[in-house]
């Protein structure tokens, strides 16, 4: 494969379950045939904060040579990561099936793995990957939670700071007083029998956000499918495991993901479409998955059947055309914010398309990166670079001054706001998923 080659980039199995795979030497020696290539390259230097600092630590040393930098060092590398897939997907030309072999994001993850196995993963990490020890519990005792974490309450933040690492100044998500899956089965949602899509069924993941923190993103969803004639059925069998991922805990994510597409299995094999309702939770069943058990067929499958919410609004759409009575907004413009992860999906910007649908509504977008990454953009040691990795996209949406800007994903979402805030007055802004303006164009 020559650079610029039309031919579509692959991504290799992780091998996980290997010795190879943890072999510290063998690691070492990769990372430095790498950074080696992205040293000569430096086509990424505006993504994120781990290219800036691999070029710091080249050209630190007396030749410029990354052979000279110290082992050591690439840690700091590694945990600048985001795994936002955004180099693999957008910027490096040297993508398997390149020669080169550059997957970046999967070698930081690899080395997180290796981390994880040698060193462990510390107890404050273990704790917030563990989304439904934690989503229950908070959810039943949502105000108290909600009080102690907001940014307002500096006293408890302050010590939230001191014991746990978490930025007192970092806005957390809140916690909803029932979860999704509790709201739907006291109230479901009546299904439009004149829709265009009646007699078709799906089924909506959940995810821990939308269960737990947000279950307002997945009502709009129901409300929205409904409406186009569709039976739709909330499932919530687990959390997908991006935060585990993003520790370097391969083992439990794959304990996740076998959990989960045994209990989807069923749906699967009646080809019912399932619903993801956050990127994140979209890449890991569709992508990360299957490259962690490429030899489970219901991990497989199951990776086939998933689709995104504006992913699966499009299609619907494209086939059978939505049903009539959106209604135009009091928001003539919106900015939309295109999220890592549903760009790392390669589906295209169904949200834009989405969102294009309602009429007279001007979509203003932003292609850049939040600079959150999950959980580590909450931390103390990496609050600050996320501000500072998000600050083009925050001027970009102040640029624009759209009262209402949109994400897919709604940490993501968060965090701009936290960054316009630095820049003007935050109360002027406020957010949501662009579902949940589809259906307030629908008055449902």
């Amino acid at each position: 494969m020559q650079e610029g080659s039309l031919q579509a980039p692959i991504r290799h199995i992780i091998d996980w379950e290997s010795d190879a795979f943890y072999n510290e030497a063998e690691l070492d020696t990769e990372l430095r045939r790498v950074f080696d290539i992205c040293h000569g390259c430096r086509r990424c230097f505006n993504l994120c904060d781990s290219f800036p600092t691999l070029f710091d630590l080249i050209d630190a040393t007396p030749l410029g040579e990354c052979d000279e930098v110290q082992s050591k060092d690439f840690a700091h590398v590694v945990d600048a990561c985001t795994l936002c897939d955004l180099c693999f997907v957008n910027k490096c030309p040297y993508v398997p099936p390149h020669q080169f072999d550059v997957d970046f994001p999967h070698l930081m993850l690899r080395y997180r793995a290796v981390q994880a196995k040698t060193q462990g993963i510390g107890f404050v990490d273990k704790q917030l990957s563990k989304t439904d020890q934690i989503g229950p519990i908070a959810v039943k005792l949502a105000p108290v939670v909600n009080w102690a974490t907001a940014t307002s309450n500096k006293p408890v933040r302050n010590v939230m700071e001191l014991v746990a690492g978490i930025d007192a100044k970092a806005d957390l998500p809140t916690y909803a007083n029932k979860t999704l899956c509790q709201q739907v089965a006291v109230a479901p949602y009546p299904i439009n029998v004149n829709g265009p899509a009646y007699g078709q069924k799906a089924v909506l993941f959940a995810t821990c956000f939308g269960n737990y923190n947000n279950p307002a993103i997945g009502l709009a969803s129901l409300k929205v499918l409904a409406h186009q004639g569709i039976d739709v059925e909330v499932v919530y069998p687990g959390c997908c495991g991006m935060p585990l991922l993003e520790k370097g805990d391969l083992k439990s994510v794959a304990e996740q993901a076998l959990k989960i597409s045994d209990a989807l299995a069923i749906y699967v094999e009646q080809n019912i479409p399932i619903i993801s309702i956050i990127p994140s939770c979209s890449l890991m069943l569709k992508s990360e998955w299957p490259l962690l058990l490429p030899k489970n067929p219901q991990v497989v499958n199951l990776s086939k059947q998933v689709v995104d919410i504006s992913e699966y609004i499009m299609s619907l759409h494209k086939k059978y055309s939505l049903e009539k009575g959106l209604q135009a907004l009091e928001n003539q413009a919106v900015t939309l914010h295109l999220a890592c992860h549903s760009r790392a999906q390669n589906m295209g910007a169904k949200a834009a398309e989405m969102l294009r649908l309602i009429p007279n509504l001007t979509v203003q977008i932003i292609e850049r990166c939040s600079g959150h990454g999950g959980t580590w953009g909450l931390m103390k040691a990496h609050f600050e670079t996320a501000l500072k990795v998000g600050k083009t996209t925050a001027k970009q949406a102040v640029t624009y001054d759209n009262p209402l800007v949109l994400s897919e994903c709604p940490l993501a979402a968060k965090h701009i706001l936290q960054g316009m805030g630095l820049q003007a007055d935050a109360a002027a802004y406020s957010t949501m998923h662009p579902i949940e303006l589809m259906a307030r164009s629908y008055q449902l």
